[in-house]
C-alpha cells in the first residue's frame, strides 16, 4: 500500500467520527474539553460557530453524531454529546460581546429570505456581519419556523428559542412577521440581489381512506401542533390515535396527553425496527405511558351518525430476510380501535403554489425545485433553496448546514464570483505535549457509563403544556460525562524517520490497533494485523517504509482509543499526540473577513 496522505483535511476529520457525522461538523471533542475545564462560554461559542443554535439543538437535535461516537465501540452507550451541548448553553456567561456584529453601513446588497426557520436564520447569521441587508419574510406572527410550530414547549422552551433567534435579529436583520409571500415573481420585482427560500416542508400528508370526510376530529399532525403552539387548540378527546411513528408523531402523542387525553396509541404499519422516530423520542413517549402498536395498517375511519368513533386497521404480518429487510407481507386480520380523535403524522412534503412556473425555476416530477446539492442554487441564477424546502424533511442541523453553504453561494453571487469555486477545508495540527509523559488533556480511559438525563416527575409534567421535561445535567453528572469522551481529535501522529522499530508502541497498545509489518496489498496487510479489521469504512494508516527493515507501521483508526500510551512509551518521540483542528470555510472566510473564529478554534 502507498503511504497514507495525512495532509488531506478529510483524513483526520473522518477519524473524529462525531464531527464527521454532524452535518454542520461541530467540533464536538473540542467543546467537551472546554466544558471539562469549566469554560462554558467558550464551549458555547465553539458550538455556535457551526451549529448556530446551541441551546436549541442541545435539546432537540436528532443527534447524528451519537451513533457515530467511538465510545460505542468500547461500551454500549455513546457520549451524551447533545446534552453536553445543552450544558454549554445552560451554564454559559454573557455572550453578546462575543457574537458577530453587523457593520455600521450595509454593503449595498439586499437579500430576501422566505421563512424564518433555521435555514433562513443561518443565512442571515452568516451574511449580516458582512454588511448584507437581510430581509426575512415570515407568514406567522413569530420567528422560528418548525422549531416554533412543531416542537412542543415541553421539549423546547420559548425563551430558549427567542434568545437564540434574537442574537441573529440583533445583527440588523429585518424581520417582517405576518407577511406571507404569495408570488415569487412579485418578490423578484422588488430588486433583491438574491433570494433564499427556507420555507420548510409545510404540507402534512393526508390519509385518503374511507371515512376521511367526516369532519373536524381528524387532524394533520404538523398543522395541529402549530395550532397547539399558538394556543388555538387547548383540548383533545379522551382517546387519541396517532398514525405514524416519526418524531412528529412522538410530539403529537405527548402533546395529546398534556391536552387531556387519557388513552393515547401510536399506530405503526411496520415492526419497530422500521420506525423513523429516534430511540430517545420513543423512550420518552413510552415513559409517559403512550402505547405503541405495531403491524397495523389503516384501512378506514369508522363513523356513527357522522361522528368519528374509531378506525379500522389491517393486522399485518411480515417476512424478513437475514439483513432484516421486508421481503413479503400479508394481511392476517382486521381490528377496530375506538377513539375520539385521530392525528395524522405520516410525513410532510414541499408545497410551492406561490412560485410561478415561468420564472426559470425548474421543478422535477415530484414538483420539487431542482437544486444544486453543493451550491443550493436553483435553475434560476440568484434564487437559492435550503432546509426542508430544498430536499424534503430532515432536521434542524441539516437546515443549518444548508444555510451555511447557501450563504457562501449568495455572497459569491452578489460579488459576481463563480459560486461553484469555494475555499477548501483545511487542517491544523499542534502537539499537546507538556512534558516527557504529560499531555494538555485528560487521556485516561474512564470506564463510567453514560449519565442519565434527569426528568421532571411524571406526575407534574402534565400540569402545563410548557413544563420542560428534561432538567439538564447536574454538576456531578457533567464531571463524569465529559470524561467519557475519548478525545478522538487528539491524533496519534507518526514520524517514520524517528522510529527505531523497537516495537514498544505495539506492545503497550491496549486495543492492538498498531502493527509493524511488511508492506503489501490491502488484503495482505489486513491479514497481518494484530487485531482483525472489523470496520472497513474506517481509515487504515500506513506509514512510509521504516529505515531499518523497510516494514511499515500500520494503525487501524477504528480501534484506536487515543489513550496516548504509544507516544508515552516511544523512546524517540516517533509518536506524538496532536490536536487536529478542521477548518470549515464559511461566508466570512470567502469574504476574507474571518476574525476570532479560527483563533478560538485553535485555542
Amino acid at each position: 500500500m502507498k503511504p497514507t496522505d495525512t495532509s488531506r483535511p478529510d483524513y483526520f476529520h473522518q477519524v473524529v467520527d462525531c464531527q464527521w457525522a454532524c452535518p454542520a461538523h461541530t467540533d464536538v471533542p473540542g467543546y467537551i474539553r472546554l466544558i471539562a475545564q469549566g469554560r462554558f462560554t467558550d464551549a458555547y461559542m465553539v458550538n455556535r460557530d457551526s451549529n448556530v443554535f446551541p441551546g436549541i439543538l442541545g435539546r432537540v437535535c436528532d443527534r447524528p453524531c451519537e451513533p457515530a461516537c467511538r465510545r460505542s465501540r468500547v461500551e454500549e452507550k455513546p457520549v451524551a454529546i447533545c446534552r453536553l451541548k445543552r450544558v454549554a448553553a445552560d451554564h454559559r456567561g454573557e455572550v453578546s460581546e462575543l457574537l458577530p456584529k453587523a457593520p455600521p453601513q450595509f454593503n449595498g446588497k439586499r437579500v430576501a429570505l422566505i421563512g424564518a426557520g433555521p435555514a433562513s436564520l443561518t443565512v442571515a447569521n452568516d451574511l449580516a456581519p458582512l454588511g448584507y441587508q437581510c430581509v426575512i419574510y415570515e407568514a406567522l406572527n413569530k420567528a422560528g419556523g418548525l422549531m416554533r410550530t412543531n416542537i412542543p414547549a415541553f421539549r423546547l422552551p420559548a425563551e430558549v428559542l427567542d434568545e437564540e433567534i434574537g442574537y441573529i435579529l440583533d445583527m440588523n436583520v429585518e424581520l417582517r412577521l405576518n407577511t406571507r409571500v404569495d408570488s415569487m415573481s412579485a418578490l423578484l420585482e422588488e430588486g433583491y440581489d438574491a433570494v433564499f427560500v427556507g420555507s420548510g416542508a409545510p404540507k402534512g400528508k393526508d390519509l385518503n381512506i374511507p371515512g376521511r370526510d367526516i369532519g373536524d376530529r381528524i387532524h394533520i399532525g404538523i398543522d395541529w401542533l402549530e395550532s397547539v403552539a399558538f394556543d388555538h387548540v387547548d383540548s383533545i378527546g379522551q382517546s387519541v390515535l396517532i398514525i405514524g411513528v416519526g418524531n412528529t408523531a412522538m410530539d403529537c402523542c405527548r402533546s395529546s396527553l398534556r391536552l387531556g387525553a387519557k388513552n393515547v396509541k401510536v399506530m405503526a404499519r411496520k415492526p419497530r425496527d422500521f420506525f423513523k422516530a429516534s430511540d430517545w423520542e420513543l423512550e420518552d413517549a413510552e415513559e409517559e405511558n403512550v402505547e405503541i402498536v405495531v403491524n397495523h395498517s389503516p384501512k378506514a375511519f369508522v363513523t356513527e351518525g357522522g361522528k368519528l368513533v374509531g378506525m379500522l386497521f389491517e393486522q399485518m404480518e411480515y417476512d424478513l430476510d437475514d439483513a432484516g429487510r421486508i421481503v413479503d407481507s400479508r394481511v392476517a386480520g382486521e381490528v377496530e380501535i375506538s377513539c375520539d380523535d385521530v392525528v395524522l403524522a405520516i410525513g410532510q412534503e414541499n408545497a410551492f403554489p406561490w412560485i410561478e412556473r415561468d420564472l426559470g425555476i425548474e421543478f422535477d416530477e415530484w414538483d420539487v425545485p431542482v437544486v444544486d446539492t453543493a451550491t443550493f442554487e436553483s435553475t434560476r441564477a440568484g434564487v437559492f433553496f435550503g432546509g426542508d424546502a430544498a430536499f424534503g424533511p430532515k432536521n434542524i442541523i441539516w437546515a443549518v448546514e444548508h444555510g451555511h453553504q447557501a450563504a457562501i453561494s449568495i455572497h459569491k453571487h452578489c460579488q459576481g464570483e463563480d459560486i461553484s469555486v469555494r475555499l477548501p477545508r483545511g487542517i491544523n495540527l499542534h502537539s499537546t505535549k507538556m512534558g516527557m509523559h504529560e499531555w494538555s488533556y485528560s487521556n485516561a480511559y474512564d470506564p463510567d457509563e453514560r449519565r442519565l438525563m434527569p426528568h421532571i416527575d411524571l406526575r407534574k409534567r402534565f400540569e402545563k403544556i410548557d413544563i420542560e421535561v428534561e432538567l439538564g445535567f447536574s454538576a456531578e453528572q457533567i464531571v463524569v460525562e465529559v470524561e467519557r469522551c475519548l478525545n478522538c481529535d487528539i491524533q496519534t501522529v507518526f514520524m517514520a524517520g524517528q522510529c527505531i522499530e523497537c516495537d514498544a508502541c505495539v506492545d503497550i497498545c491496549p486495543v492492538d490497533c498498531l502493527t509493524m509489518v511488511a508492506n503489501g496489498t490491502t488484503d495482505e496487510i489486513e491479514s497481518r494485523l494484530k487485531a482483525p479489521r472489523l470496520e472497513k469504512s474506517q481509515l487504515l494508516f500506513v506509514s512510509e517504509p521504516l529505515k531499518q527493515t523497510g516494514r511499515v507501521m500500520v494503525k487501524d483508526e477504528n480501534l484506536c482509543v487515543h489513550c496516548g500510551l504509544c507516544a508515552e512509551r516511544c523512546p524517540t518521540a516517533a509518536w506524538d499526540m496532536q490536536k487536529s483542528n478542521v477548518l470549515i470555510p464559511y461566508a466570512e472566510d470567502e469574504a476574507g473577513e474571518s476574525t476570532c473564529r479560527a483563533e478560538r478554534k485553535a485555542s
